[in-house]
């Protein structure tokens, strides 16, 4: 299996390359909010020298209740995360829910993300892969490493080598996730870089019956553990002030955690490769 290379912005994005990482609010809750988030990332990037792709969603479409507040829409949250990458020059991902949002965010973004639920739906990976641009696909909670292979195939398929694969979690019983490092270098086989989602993994999906738990605390032992299980980037939402995040309030992590983490995850990404 061939091993590729890319770029994302300025980020490199392959088996070969320097850590990374991925980060942002679950959700796009205002402009100002995004623009101060990301700008401190900047400057975290810039200490811990590790490249860093800006995410936020437009739209959570999987929220757990009807009442969940689910972010701008399109039109709204791509001029915020247009303004974001003016400001910043920051990569930008954003994910996609239909086949019809695809082309229309690819305008604006660097990488559109396939969320978890989706990633066996053939007409989103089409629209996806069919842009040009990079595409990060989250292992769904239900499926083995070894079923992503067909997901791979189908971006393929449309000429697009650009391929991430982000592990997040297996279900495991009611309102309860798992993480299998073991997963990392099954998808790495696949020929794509893989990221681990620190902050997704620590969710109780459900668990507070119309909004998902989580265990924030525990992402950064987690994130440390992929890194030295071989993965090749990490996402992690950061907000800053977790408690009152309007998505994801109770896995999302502070993000005056991040800079320490990275230091230490970059050290250990540098032993493992050495």
């Amino acid at each position: 299996m061939s091993k590729v290379n890319f770029k994302i912005g300025s980020v490199k994005v392959g088996l070969d390359s320097p850590l990374f990482v991925i980060a942002g609010p679950c959700v796009i809750e205002s402009k100002d909010s995004c623009l101060d988030i990301a700008n401190q990332l900047v400057e975290i990037g810039r200490r811990a020298d590790v490249g860093v792709i800006f995410k936020a969603s437009f739209d959570k479409a999987n929220r757990s209740s009807l009442q969940s507040f689910r972010g701008p829409g399109l039109e709204k949250g791509l001029e915020t995360l247009s303004a974001v990458h003016r400001q910043t020059n920051l990569a930008i991902m954003t994910d996609v829910h239909e086949p019809g949002q695809a082309a229309v965010a690819a305008e604006v973004v660097d990488c559109l993300q396939v969320p978890a639920f989706l990633c066996r739906q053939t007409d989103l990976l089409f629209a996806c892969g069919r842009t040009g641009k990079a595409v990060n696909i989250k292992k769904g909670q239900f499926l083995s490493p070894a079923e992503m292979g067909n997901v791979v195939e189908k971006i393929r398929w449309c000429g697009n080598e650009k391929i991430i694969l982000t592990e997040r979690g297996t279900f495991f019983g009611y309102n309860r996730l798992v993480n299998d490092m073991t997963a990392i270098e099954a998808m790495k086989k696949l020929g794509c870089p893989v990221v681990f989602d620190a902050t997704h993994s620590t969710q109780q999906p459900g668990g507070l019956g119309d909004a998902s738990g989580g265990r924030r605390e525990m992402s950064p032992l987690l994130a440390k553990a992929a890194v030295a299980a071989g993965a090749n980037g990490l996402f992690i939402e950061v907000h800053t002030e977790p408690k009152k995040a309007k998505s994801d309030a109770a896995s999302i992590m502070p993000i005056e955690w991040l800079e320490d983490l990275l230091n230490v995850c970059k050290e250990i990404f540098e032993i493992v490769r050495r």
